[in-house]
């Protein structure tokens, strides 16, 4: 597919206009800055950002890089938690001596994930005094691999680590594995998509659905449509494939 040209008073504005025109988040967006734009002085000599834009077609995307992370994970690692989910998210008090504990545990765990992925990270553990989780910050060279496309190696990792964190007690400690800030980033894409393909709805009467996405990014377009006044949202498909649609309101 050929690039086509997009503007807005920013380059994240300019981004959105694509993502709402092709109906895909910023991850699946190949694009190329053309004028960073300006608001000029006082409002003055002002002009938008351009970007030239186009979807990242799914054949197209090399993934060996990624393929062979979820190897690493998947051998010789996964072998130290059982594949079932927690069934609860109960918060729990836990003493200082079981978060260190913890924290040594997910170290060395991380540690040897990241050795047979071959690749060099930083690790900041804490547990969150607020809500009781176990915050994990990533930072090195290769974050880009290890989020992976559309944050499924990202998932994949925080996934493991939480089995590992509450394998054989009785409650249940949230882990969020994060890096570059991507969480929030992917957030804010999502519910600016959200809001953009609202109005294209609402404008053309038409339903949109979006592409398939995890349980967690579907519930950021249903949470930041729920209160719309001209249209609804619901999930269809099978997982991994399901997705939101949104469609207007009668």
């Amino acid at each position: 597919m050929d690039f086509e040209e997009f503007s807005g008073k920013t380059i994240e504005d300019a981004i959105t206009e694509a993502c709402t025109k092709y109906t895909v988040t910023s991850d699946r967006l190949d694009y190329e800055i053309i004028d960073k734009g300006s608001s000029g002085f006082l409002g003055l000599n002002s002009h938008p950002a351009v970007i030239k834009a186009r979807p990242i077609e799914e054949g197209s995307v090399d993934v060996s890089a990624e393929k062979e992370v979820n190897k690493a994970i998947d051998s010789g690692v996964t072998e130290k938690a059982d594949r079932k989910p927690p069934v609860s998210e109960k918060k729990n008090d836990i003493s200082d001596s079981d978060k260190e504990a913890v924290i040594a545990t997910v170290d060395k765990f991380l540690d040897d994930v990241f050795k047979a992925m071959e690749i060099e990270v930083t690790k900041n553990i804490r547990f969150d005094d607020e809500d009781g989780s176990l915050a994990i910050n990533l930072d090195g060279p290769s974050m880009g691999v290890l989020i992976g496309k559309r944050g499924q190696t990202l998932d994949s990792l925080q996934y493991l680590t939480s089995l590992v964190v509450n394998k054989g007690k009785g409650g249940y400690i949230r882990v969020k594995v994060d890096t570059e800030d991507y969480r929030e980033r992917r957030k804010k894409t999502l519910e600016n998509l959200a809001k953009n393909l609202s109005y294209k709805v609402k404008r053309t009467r038409r339903a949109v659905s979006l592409e398939p996405m995890n349980p967690y990014e579907r519930r950021i377009i249903h949470s930041a449509l729920q209160n719309d006044r001209y249209v609804t949202t619901h999930s269809e498909g099978e997982e991994p494939y399901r997705r939101v649609v949104i469609t207007p309101k009668h």
